[in-house]
């Protein structure tokens, strides 16, 4: 296949069923989809999400794929994880998060993750000696796990054998999408 083929390429989503933050899952789903990447979305149940705007308001609902647990990451070049303060505290509670969360890194292959989605990669004790950003609030837990927060719009980290993609919010979107591309658009294993 050819690097930039991204027709062939295939992103795994994770999130939970309530509280994702609707830009942070929609915008680059479509973002994906439309450059011809196929998006699988993994939530807890088959249940419709529903997304929230803000942590508050009411958003768009998507429906999920398959659920977390049905989910094989060895099938899939990229792993994206939205935020949203409530979708990723319960995300990083979920067993079958830290089951994919580590499939990915221990292959080498890239994880992307926005605003609060790195808990997931707390959680699953990924972030030593990663160099990566996130929701400000999150800046004492990913050092106290051995990673060094910055404050960037995207910081993207090759450290430890993989790939990390990371941003602070939906306002970084363009910059974290452009990371994303450029992952998918390089071999990956």
């Amino acid at each position: 296949m050819s690097t930039d083929d991204v027709s062939k390429r295939k992103v795994l989503v994770i999130v939970t069923n309530y509280g994702v933050e609707q830009d942070e899952l929609l915008v680059p789903q479509r973002h994906l989809e439309g450059w011809g990447a196929e998006v699988t979305l993994a939530a807890v149940s088959k249940d419709e999400i529903r997304t929230l705007v803000g942590d508050e308001k009411p958003g768009r609902t998507a429906r999920p794929t398959l659920t977390l647990s049905e989910a094989d990451p060895e099938g899939y070049d990229l792993l994206l994880i939205p935020g949203g303060t409530l979708n990723a505290d319960a995300l990083r509670q979920q067993s079958d998060t830290v089951r994919i969360v580590r499939s990915f890194t221990s292959s080498g292959r890239p994880v992307a993750a926005i605003c609060h989605g790195p808990w997931a990669l707390v959680e699953a004790d990924v972030v030593a000696d990663k160099k990566l950003t996130s929701y400000p609030s999150l800046k004492t837990d990913i050092r106290n796990a051995g990673g060094e927060w910055t404050d960037a719009a995207v910081v993207t980290d090759d450290e430890n054998g993989w790939r990390l993609i990371t941003s602070r919010t939906p306002g970084d979107l363009d910059d974290f999408l452009r990371a994303v591309d450029t992952a998918l658009t390089v071999d990956t294993p």
